[in-house]
């Protein structure tokens, strides 16, 4: 009953986000259609977002491998299911604790304060909870301490990060009705600030132009399956077709495969924005009855592909640049005497496209480019740092990725052995 309610219902996004429409419905006293409508549809529009990440990821792995391939690369990549997997054994019933009570306390400093966000990012909850857990034992504090410590900073972090970030995301959505709950925060206000001091907001990605014989580039899209084309083809003529067809397209033609990849990477991105349309759509007004009832004037803070919609081209050049960063910082990493980090795809993605957008926001193109960039080298360097804190946990060879988690975990670190 204990993993049924922590982790099937508070730790699945899609449930978390359906139950609290729902509430706000039954609290508007909506008619029972318009209860099960919104329900639904808000628990559809986070699976169909989910779906295309899917989609997306499984295009990305394929093009990771390739890589890996073509260039003979050998390093740390950092996987926050896999560190929170290995660490459940040792933390499973702290992190349940703090998760839930975490998850109380962001409610009541919502109630009470001027911060009104709630976190509905579920299983970033849960991975900021066991980061919580595991870093505070090695402060000799009993369970309940760490429990009683960890909520409170899970609580304030799901406040506080989301109003960090909401001045900017008033300027993407052009309105105060959504913001952002997703532990990759500290790099996007970097790469807004960045992007603030570098660029020129009144030259904006979606603003580029096009000559007529190129049109078809302004569907995002069709922009997006060529540029991922462009790199899949780059990295098949490196790896060749041996490698290609005897483990990865099942004998299919090595180009075919890699184009036919490309577009299934543009399509996963289409299936994305679709579902976050159709959950935003639900999720605003469903929420009216909790800012009305419990929240006055509350905010639902949400998965960072929330803003993706509000400038397309600047998830293009966001995921890019911060992916360029990455390569980057391979080189990087080792002459600051610490471990290589290999470029995830996948956080190189969706938080380089994030902060692509963000910097979009106040900076413009060059603002994109330069966000996302500065936030991609942050996405490496910071991993890295956090891995000694991790390594004296048991937890050598991998490290969370998103910025949020390497920098909690690095200031809490230092402080415990500032007083130990």
């Amino acid at each position: 009953m204990f993993d049924l309610i922590m982790k099937d219902i508070l730790g699945t996004p899609a449930i978390l986000v359906g139950l609290f429409a729902l509430f706000g419905l039954i609290l508007q006293k909506k008619a029972i259609t318009d209860v099960v409508s919104g329900t639904l549809k808000t628990i559809m529009g986070f699976i169909i977002l989910g779906a295309g990440a899917a989609v997306l990821v499984g295009s990305l792995d394929i093009f990771g491998n390739m890589f890996e391939k073509a260039f003979n690369i050998q390093g740390v990549i950092p996987n926050n299911e896999a560190i929170v997997a290995m660490a459940q054994n040792a933390f499973g019933a702290e992190t349940a604790m703090i998760m839930l009570v975490g998850m109380l306390v962001n409610i009541v400093i919502a109630r009470y304060t001027r911060f009104k966000y709630i976190f509905l990012t579920g299983h970033h909850t849960m991975f900021m909870a066991c980061l919580l857990a595991a870093v505070l034992s090695t402060s000799g504090m009993g369970s309940a301490m760490i429990v009683i410590v960890g909520s409170i900073i899970l609580g304030a972090l799901m406040v506080l990060l989301p109003a960090m970030l909401q001045p900017t995301v008033r300027e993407i959505t052009g309105s105060d009705d959504i913001a952002v709950g997703h532990f990759g925060s500290f790099g996007y206000f970097v790469a807004a600030k960045v992007a603030k001091l570098t660029g020129d907001k009144t030259k904006s990605t979606e603003d580029v132009k096009v000559p007529k014989s190129l049109g078809f580039l302004r569907d995002s899209s069709v922009a997006l399956a060529l540029t991922m084309a462009i790199m899949f083809f780059v990295v098949a003529m490196v790896v060749g077709p041996t490698y290609i067809e005897e483990n990865l397209s099942d004998g299919a033609n090595f180009l075919v495969f890699s184009l036919l990849q490309a577009i299934t990477f543009a399509a996963g991105v289409f299936i994305i924005l679709a579902g976050v349309r159709m959950l935003i759509a639900e999720i605003v007004p469903a929420f009216k009855g909790i800012a009305d009832k419990v929240v006055p004037n509350a905010k639902p803070a949400l998965d960072v592909p929330i803003v993706f919609p509000f400038a397309p081209n600047a998830v293009i050049i966001g995921f890019l640049s911060s992916f360029a960063a990455g390569l980057l910082s391979m080189f990087l990493l080792p002459l600051a005497g610490l471990a290589v980090i290999v470029p995830g795809l996948v956080p190189h993605f969706f938080c380089g496209a994030a902060s692509g957008v963000f910097g979009n926001a106040v900076g413009g193109r060059r603002g994109a480019i330069i966000g996302a960039f500065v936030q991609g080298l942050l996405i490496s360097f910071l991993p890295a740092m956090l891995m000694p804190v991790l390594g004296s946990l048991g937890f050598e060879g991998t490290t969370f990725g998103d910025s949020d988690f390497g920098i909690v975990g690095i200031i809490i670190g230092y402080i415990i052995n500032l007083f130990s």
